[in-house]
């Protein structure tokens, strides 16, 4: 019995012992992860792909904007909205490539080409689109950009475009300016890829797909998040307590949501298109390219009698179109006047004893970069943010001014943001005290063009409430809003950032902040209009004349 209970006190002893190894080893293994990252996101692939082949028909994204509760008068206004930037359609039923527009093909006439033009006078331009056969269009809803311009002059202004819904679009010009005006048209997508894109933009918003970094101690993870996240596996739930604005990330296998230290752009989605879907895509092709005249493409342009200058720079209705004009490279707004400032002493004295507030996305951050570096004693503070993502602030401890730039919330394409970063532009804005000295400047629409809508409306009505609340409590305090702007594409590019998807926004912000106390820079005609090549992120004498605009309201002209 001794020699038995000896034996069993042995083996007691041994597994006592290869227990405390195993422990020691595996404990020894998690200390030596270092920084590696482990991604969540591969992790889920690899656990889950024959999961998702079985039950892909099953399978749903989950969508937060999906779950909103709107009152009535939000629901009328999000419907009133989609109904408003609704596009038309082409016939039902697949299209061939060679059925499609052909900007080649197509032309433009100018009406009355040689009637007489005084200087307020309209011009009318009749574009009529042809297939890759030569045969005339019957249907609409081709995404077109026009312009006037005189390239000696360097003057330059959008037009009003029509769609006649029959292959015909009318563009309504006003002239401005004396002299040779030359018409140019661009077709920027055809109607038929411009389904792709509506397809896309509701089906596919994880096409842009984000990520997290998840740390505790040395050990860290790394997994998908979103607006929308594809299946049922476990996630964070990041919903801004405040705003309800929704994100989510797929929950680390390892730690807790509460280890989150940064969000990061993940990358663009592939193969989102089908291949007779690439032919709508092509750059030397139907991607901004021109539509020529066939006949003359410019008129002469006579002053007009007796011009009072200030009564045809400047129109009551702020919906006025165009709302500006470049004459000799400035920006001449028909909307408010624009003082010029040349000087960096100009504006010094503009934005004595100020602080402005500038959010959003890297096209605001332009305005950020360019006043630090005209203003000498504007200088930047060291915060220690990543480049190109901020927090940033400048100080002109002379003259009591301080510049701050802040990135919107997610969803953001920047590289590495802080967690304690993020931040929602209406909860910043609940922040500011506000007053004659306050300043704010606000754009977002970039990093929405991905998405469906209703995520923007959201987002729009989340600021709007709060601007409105800051004008209640202090109502002398500026706030500028900085419309989108056109850019380059590329087939790529097309498909997560389109000068459409960014029109579409831009539409729906002008009309949601339409009717409160905000002014506008129209960043939108001042990119269409001028000559320089179509960037998202405009050259220094664009910017440079936004910012005209923009301290005209700070400080506007007595007259």
């Amino acid at each position: 019995m001794w020699r038995d209970s000896f034996r069993l006190q042995i083996f007691c002893l041994l597994m006592a012992v290869l227990a405390i190894v195993v422990l020691v080893h595996n404990f020894f293994q998690l200390e030596h992860l270092d920084d590696d990252t482990v991604s969540g996101s591969n992790w889920i692939t690899e656990n889950n792909v024959q999961h998702s082949q079985t039950t892909k028909t099953t399978r749903k994204p989950y969508c937060g904007y999906k779950q909103q509760t709107l009152s009535k008068r939000e629901q009328a206004e999000q419907e009133s909205l989609l109904a408003a930037i609704q596009w038309p359609k082409p016939p039902s039923g697949k299209l061939a490539f060679l059925q499609s527009t052909d900007p080649a093909r197509s032309d433009f006439v100018i009406v009355k080409p040689s009637g007489f033009f005084k200087v307020g006078d309209q011009l009318e331009v009749l574009v009529r689109m042809k297939d890759f056969q030569g045969k005339a269009k019957q249907y609409g809803g081709d995404y077109l950009q026009a312009r006037i311009h005189s390239p000696l002059l360097k003057a330059g202004a959008t037009g009003r475009i029509v769609d006649c819904h029959n292959g015909l679009y009318k563009v309504f010009f006003t002239l401005l300016w004396p002299g040779e005006v030359k018409v140019s048209v661009s077709l920027v997508h055809p109607s038929e890829a411009i389904q792709v894109l509506l397809r896309l933009r509701e089906e596919r918003p994880d096409r842009v797909y984000f990520k997290s970094s998840f740390k505790s101690g040395r050990y860290s993870e790394t997994t998908e998040c979103n607006v929308c996240l594809p299946g049922d596996l476990p996630v964070c739930n990041f919903t801004d307590l405040y705003t309800g604005e929704p994100w989510f990330c797929y929950k680390p296998r390892k730690l807790s949501c509460a280890s989150r230290i940064s969000h990061a752009k993940g990358g663009y989605q592939k193969g989102l298109l089908t291949q007779e879907e690439s032919l709508f895509f092509q750059s030397d092709v139907n991607i901004k390219r021109p539509i020529f005249s066939s006949g003359p493409d410019s008129v002469i342009v006579k002053p007009k009698a007796f011009t009072d200058s200030s009564s045809m720079d400047r129109a009551e209705d702020h919906t006025v179109s165009p709302s500006g004009y470049y004459y000799e490279d400035e920006w001449r707004s028909r909307t408010h006047w624009i003082h010029r400032f040349n000087k960096s002493d100009d504006i010094t004295n503009c934005l004595q004893g100020k602080v402005i507030h500038l959010f959003g996305d890297s096209t605001i951050r332009q305005w950020f970069e360019y006043l630090t570096a005209f203003v000498p004693d504007l200088v930047e503070f060291n915060l220690g943010s990543p480049k190109n993502v901020g927090p940033f602030m400048s100080v002109d401890l002379k003259h009591n001014i301080l510049l701050k730039f802040r990135c919107h919330g997610p969803p953001i394409r920047f590289s590495t943001v802080f967690s304690s970063e993020l931040r929602y532009i209406a909860n910043e804005l609940n922040g500011i005290v506000g007053g004659r000295n306050t300043v704010i400047a606000i754009t977002i629409w970039s990093h929405f063009s991905t998405f469906p809508v209703e995520v923007y409306i959201r987002r729009l009505r989340n600021i709007r409430r709060s601007i409105i609340q800051l004008l209640d409590r202090s109502p002398k305090t500026l706030i500028v809003i900085r419309t989108a702007n056109v850019q380059e594409l590329g087939p790529e590019v097309s498909l997560f950032n389109s000068d459409w998807y960014s029109f579409q926004l831009d539409s729906v912000m002008r009309k949601m902040f339409s009717g409160i106390a905000v002014h506008f820079v129209d960043a939108w005609e001042m990119s269409l209009a001028h000559y320089l090549p179509h960037n998202l992120h405009p050259e220094e004498v664009i910017v440079r004349n936004q910012i005209d605009a923009f301290l005209s309201y700070v400080c506007p002209l007595q007259i």
